[in-house]
C-alpha cells in the first residue's frame, strides 16, 4: 500500500489550513434511480480510528499512489437537452436513459451543483495526500457524460477506486444516507463486487462518524442497498459504488447540503472512508 511520511502528511495539510471552506471545490428531477448533523466540528474520525483532521489527510497517508474517480452525478445542462440524455443506452442487463437531471431542494439548489461542489472538495483532499484523481465530467454546465463513458472513464484508468456522488429526491418525510452497492451483473462486473462491497462499508461507516447524518430510514439497510439496475455500477470494472449524501426533499437536510460548510464535512467523510478502504486492504 502507498504509505507516505508524516511529515509529507503535515505538508499536504498546510495547503488546507484556514478556513474550514480553504479547500473549497468548484460552483456552488430524478435521482440516482435513473441515475445518471450539527455545526461543523474540528475534525472528523474513521470508524477504524484513523485521525482524519477537518481538511481530510490521514496520518498514513494510504490513498498515496491510488488512481481514484470521482464521478459528479448529473450534469448542469441536461436539462435543456432531453434529446441527448433520453436516449437508451445498454446497461449490461437491459437498456436504461443516457443520463438524468437530477433532483433539487424546494429552493432551488440543484442536485448537479451539489455533486459537482462535494466531487471537486474531495479531489482536493486525496490530490494533496498523493492520489492520482479523475472527475468523469469537466464542469457543471455541459451535457452528461452517459452513464456507459461514467463506467468507461473508470475503466480506462485502471482505478483503484471509484465513487459516484449523489443527494436523493425521496419523499419529504424520508431522511438520511446510503450506499448504493452493485450486484453481479455476468459478463461485467462480477470480479469487482466483493471489492465493491468492502467499499461500500468503509464509506458508509465513515459517513456516519464524520457527518452525522443517519442511516436512511426509507431505502435500504444499515445504510446499504444492492440494485442491479444502474449502468454506472454494472458496466464497471472496478471497485465503484454510489453514495446518496441525504436526501434534498427533506428539508433539515436540504437546509444543511446547501451550506459550504457541511459539504466540506462530507468531503472529508468520503476522504477518511477512501484511506479506510485502502489501509485495510
Amino acid at each position: 500500500m502507498g504509505f507516505h511520511r508524516r511529515g509529507s502528511a503535515a505538508a499536504a495539510l498546510a495547503l488546507c489550513l484556514g478556513a474550514l471552506t480553504a479547500c473549497g471545490g468548484g460552483s456552488p428531477a430524478s435521482d440516482a434511480k435513473g441515475e445518471g448533523v450539527g455545526p461543523p466540528t474540528a475534525g472528523a474520525k474513521a470508524t477504524s480510528g484513523t485521525s482524519v483532521t477537518r481538511q481530510g489527510a490521514s496520518q498514513d497517508g494510504s490513498v498515496r499512489g491510488k488512481v481514484i474517480v470521482i464521478d459528479p452525478g448529473h450534469n448542469g445542462g441536461n436539462a435543456k437537452n432531453p434529446a441527448y440524455i433520453n436516449r437508451q443506452v445498454d446497461i449490461g442487463n437491459g437498456r436504461k436513459e443516457c443520463d438524468t437531471t437530477g433532483t433539487s431542494t424546494n429552493a432551488g439548489y440543484p442536485e448537479h451543483a451539489f455533486t459537482w461542489d462535494v466531487s471537486n472538495r474531495l479531489a482536493r483532499l486525496l490530490r494533496a495526500q498523493g492520489a492520482k484523481v479523475l472527475l468523469t465530467r469537466k464542469n457543471d454546465t455541459g451535457v452528461g457524460p452517459c452513464i456507459t463513458e461514467r463506467a468507461a472513464i473508470g475503466n480506462r484508468a485502471k482505478a483503484d477506486a471509484a465513487v459516484s456522488v449523489h443527494a436523493d429526491g425521496a419523499k419529504p418525510s424520508g431522511r438520511g444516507f446510503h450506499i448504493i452497492q452493485p450486484v453481479a451483473v455476468k459478463g461485467h462486473n462480477s470480479e469487482m463486487v466483493p471489492d465493491a462491497q468492502r467499499l461500500g462499508r468503509s464509506l458508509r461507516d465513515a459517513y456516519r462518524s464524520g457527518t452525522g447524518v443517519p442511516y436512511s430510514n426509507y431505502i435500504g439497510e444499515k445504510g446499504l442497498d444492492p440494485r442491479s439496475d444502474l449502468g454506472g455500477l454494472n458496466l464497471s470494472t472496478v471497485p465503484k459504488v454510489f453514495i446518496e449524501c441525504g436526501n434534498m426533499r427533506n428539508a433539515a437536510e436540504a437546509a444543511k447540503m446547501s451550506t459550504p460548510a457541511f459539504r466540506q464535512r462530507v468531503a472529508v467523510a468520503l476522504a477518511a472512508g477512501l484511506d479506510d478502504y485502502f489501509r485495510k486492504g
